[in-house]
């Protein structure tokens, strides 16, 4: 199996100097290094943006797709190949404003894939537009007078519409992010990692140094269980002086595949079709 160094591609790396998206790309090296899995079986699915490049740099498969639209695709691979182990990069612009619709639906669905969204408040690809997260009032070229609208908190979101794994982490913190993104893998049903992912170029409040002051790891505390709901929607909202990183919200579900019955099936690349007669289908189109 590889060791994180090898799964660096020969692609050259778009992204500014001192990006948190860098982080990012390193814990998720560090994380497939430890799952113990062939390349070949594990797929990214991207859209469109900064954070839809990263499976660019990784060696195993991928789908770069629409703008807003990975979410949808990598649960239909999921449901053709239920053994494959299938990931998703996105960012808070592609998936809770574009892809909005299918973040909802797909937490309904509650498929076997993991959502790592690279969360920097702002629109970085298209030069710094604010985004469903940017802080009210913060000032972008496009937003002067600042940001007149409430920010989407997909924390208390996606424990409002019945995500099972929902989670934080901090790009800085590479071990700690490491070790949630394998978490996430490991939790049969959608898990959704938002990442603090500081945009070194478009962003100038929320800084690398904003973020070290203020987050904090809710797992430590043992008290705290990630089992309580009512708890966790209180730590989901903590946002400020304080800010919680870990494992916020974790409970066990039934999967689409367990629902559906696909996970009883093969694949659908070892369905054996050569003796199926489709000549009284055709028929129909002739």
């Amino acid at each position: 199996m590889p060791e994180a160094k090898d799964l660096k591609t020969s692609d050259e790396i778009a992204w500014c100097p001192g990006c948190g998206n860098f982080g990012i790309l390193n814990a998720m090296k560090k994380t497939i290094a430890k799952l113990d899995r062939n390349p070949k079986d594990i797929v990214f699915v991207s859209g469109i943006g900064q954070a839809a490049k990263l499976p660019h740099y990784i060696k195993c498969n991928c789908f770069n797709g629409l703008h807003g639209r990975a979410l949808p695709v990598a649960a239909a691979i999921k449901m053709a190949n239920h053994t494959l182990t299938v990931l998703v990069s996105t960012g808070d612009g592609d998936c809770y404003g574009e892809g909005g619709n299918h973040f909802i639906h797909n937490i309904r669905r509650n498929i076997d894939i993991t959502v790592v969204v690279h969360n920097n408040q702002v629109y970085g690809l298209t030069k710094g537009q604010a985004s469903p997260t940017t802080d009210p009032g913060y000032e972008t070229k496009f937003q002067p007078g600042g940001v007149i609208l409430e920010p989407l908190y997909p924390l208390e979101m996606a424990i409002a519409m019945g995500a099972g794994f929902v989670a934080r982490g901090y790009a800085l913190d590479l071990e700690h992010l490491s070790w949630l993104i394998l978490e996430g893998i490991h939790y049969k049903g959608f898990a959704l990692i938002d990442v603090l992912q500081p945009c070194v170029t478009f962003n100038k409040k929320n800084t690398f140094d904003w973020y070290s002051k203020r987050v904090y790891k809710i797992n430590d505390d043992s008290s705290y269980n990630p089992q309580d709901k009512i708890a966790a929607f209180r730590k989901a909202s903590e946002w400020g002086d304080r800010i919680p990183i870990g494992i916020v919200y974790k409970t066990e579900k039934e999967t689409y595949e367990e629902r559906s019955g696909i996970n009883k099936r093969p694949p659908l690349v070892e369905e054996q079709i050569e003796n199926i007669d489709i000549r009284e289908a055709l028929k129909e189109f002739m």
